[in-house]
């Protein structure tokens, strides 16, 4: 007895409250077997008050033993002896455990509540069932939650490309806003000099008008004067005789004289004010008018498109180009319509119509140039076509096993150059470049050959079966060969047999050649028969069908 009081003394001394600030902590008055959590008096009456939610929770003394939450002891949280986890009893019976779920009152109940309380004439379930049932719900709608979730996100990572797309639109209508006001001083500066230039001639005409008749004028005020002193002398003449020999001729001389001083002659030709008058208010008004315009309806069809030179490219026979529209461009857009010709100087067709300014265009020819151009459109109809850019495409076509196509038993690893496969059945995969003309020819090396397999070398369209041997369906052409002997293949269809198989090691030829539009197989370097396959026309892949017995390696894509 002692030792047992010693124990309870000691349990009692270590548990302490689990939320007091105070430091050290005061020892633990109650706990509540809800919430799992040691509480003084003080902590009890300011967070788990005895009415709200916490009005049904039970609380018991502090544990009697060193396993108390908060206590010290090895067993960690309210635990009973044993070290398991405390099963939460009903709160209207504190002796039975929850067992059932009442449905009307989406609460758990234990039988006593059945029988005796509210529930028993309730729809109530087992309590496992509901439990399951609620978290395939909980799981359900945090499904919806996390889609709508990366929505969200792939939303905002859409309004940080916008505020990027704002930013560089910005920065372009910022540019062509001072380019335009620019050009309009430097067209008014232009414009200044051309009237300057004219109001320089006008004053040097009238200097030049008012020198002239200076000139004019001063010569004949010194002959008029002259001739009045001459006069003047002859008239003090007491000679009668001398006097009129010359006053005939004198007076014919003062006549002319006074006959050239004309009406308007001692009138200046030209005035001093200057009939220039400058106009500038409706220009005034244009300029404080200045302003964007808004768009109105009826709108009109959008402007040129400007191709992205720096972001056109080609890849093997595939081409990409990338396209803008003008800043300051007010037109709206809904779409746009890629042209391209046939690579052979022919006539353009429609690639591509859509929203987007990226596009990509595979299959085309190998060592071929094509012109290419785009215009946009809306409702009022369709603008003018970009200028042409001028693409080629490779003159020798590299490729690997393309992962994205292949079937999923298939297995690559060399950078997609070697391929081997997870099932005994035959499966497909295809080269990453596409043929419609020329000459092609690629090896593979058999790097693995056990049990005598049957793979299948040759060519496909895109749409070929992939869970079958390559050649089986009529979208493939292929070889296939054993250890002793090869078949050609296609539509299920086998055809010249030919002696010569393959092992470890053997290097497998395709020629595949579109200008002829044959195919031929070479093993270790000797042809196959002749030509496999006559009349073939369209788009074709490199392709491969094999199982888990064989590992190719891919050696000379050309």
């Amino acid at each position: 007895a002692i030792v047992q009081r010693y124990q309870q003394g000691r349990a009692a001394a270590a548990a302490k409250c689990q939320l007091c600030d105070r430091s050290p902590p005061e020892p633990a008055a109650v706990l509540c077997e809800q919430c799992e959590v040691l509480y003084c008096a003080a902590c009890q009456l300011r967070c788990h008050p005895a009415r709200g939610p916490f009005a049904k929770h039970r609380l018991a003394p502090p544990p009697a033993h060193p396993g108390a939450p908060g206590g010290g002891g090895d067993g960690g949280g309210a635990k009973g002896a044993g070290g398991g986890r405390k099963l939460p009893t009903c709160a209207e019976h504190d002796l039975e455990n929850y067992s059932m779920y009442c449905v009307s009152c989406r609460s758990p109940v234990c039988y006593q509540c059945l029988e005796e309380g509210k529930h028993s004439k309730h729809d109530v379930k087992a309590l496992g069932a509901m439990w399951k049932q609620h978290k395939a719900q909980l799981s359900q709608a945090l499904n919806g939650v996390s889609d709508k979730a990366k929505e969200a996100k792939e939303f905002l990572v859409q309004l940080k490309n916008l505020l990027q797309q704002i930013q560089e639109n910005g920065l372009d209508y910022e540019a062509c806003l001072v380019a335009q006001c620019d050009a309009l001083v430097d067209a008014l500066t232009r414009q200044k000099a051309k009237l300057l230039t004219k109001v320089t001639k006008e004053r040097e005409h009238k200097l030049k008008v008012v020198w002239d008749q200076i000139n004019h004028c001063t010569l004949k005020l010194r002959q008029s004067t002259g001739l009045m002193e001459y006069c003047l002398e002859v008239i003090k003449e007491n000679d009668p005789s001398g006097f009129l020999q010359i006053s005939d001729a004198l007076i014919k001389r003062v006549q002319v004289s006074q006959e050239q001083w004309v009406k308007g002659a001692l009138e200046p030709k030209v005035s001093a004010e200057f009939d220039l008058t400058l106009d500038s208010e409706p220009l005034l008004q244009s300029i404080h008018q200045l302003d964007f315009i808004q768009m109105k309806f009826p709108v009109a069809v959008p402007p040129v498109p400007l191709l992205q030179l720096e972001k056109c490219c080609t890849r093997n026979n595939s081409v990409t180009l990338a396209w803008r529209m003008p800043p300051l461009s007010h037109n709206p857009v809904e779409g746009y319509i890629l042209e391209l010709d046939d690579g052979d100087g022919g006539q353009f067709r429609e690639v591509y119509v859509g929203k987007e300014t990226l596009c990509t265009i595979d299959g085309l020819h190998f060592n071929s140039t094509y012109n290419a151009r785009v215009k946009a459109f809306n409702s009022s109809g369709v603008g003018p076509y970009s200028k042409t850019v001028i693409l080629q495409t490779s003159d020798v076509a590299w490729f690997t096993f393309d992962p994205s196509s292949a079937h999923r038993d298939i297995v690559l690893s060399n950078d997609n150059q070697t391929a081997t496969c997870n099932s005994y059945d035959d499966r497909v995969v295809l080269g990453t470049a596409a043929f419609s003309k020329g000459v092609h020819y690629w090896e593979l090396h058999v790097d693995r050959y056990d049990n005598h397999p049957d793979p299948a070398f040759g060519i496909a369209r895109i749409n070929v079966v992939k869970d079958m041997m390559l050649g089986k369906d009529d979208k493939a052409w292929a070889m296939y060969v054993d250890n002793n002997r090869s078949w050609f293949m296609h539509c299920n269809s086998h055809t010249n047999r030919t002696e010569g198989g393959v092992s470890k090691g053997a290097t497998v030829g395709v020629l595949l050649d579109l200008n002829k539009h044959n195919l031929t197989f070479y093993i270790n370097g000797q042809q196959q028969g002749p030509p496999a396959f006559e009349n073939i026309e369209g788009v074709f892949m490199p392709a491969l069908s094999l199982n888990r017995n064989v590992q190719v390696n891919l050696l000379q894509p050309s």
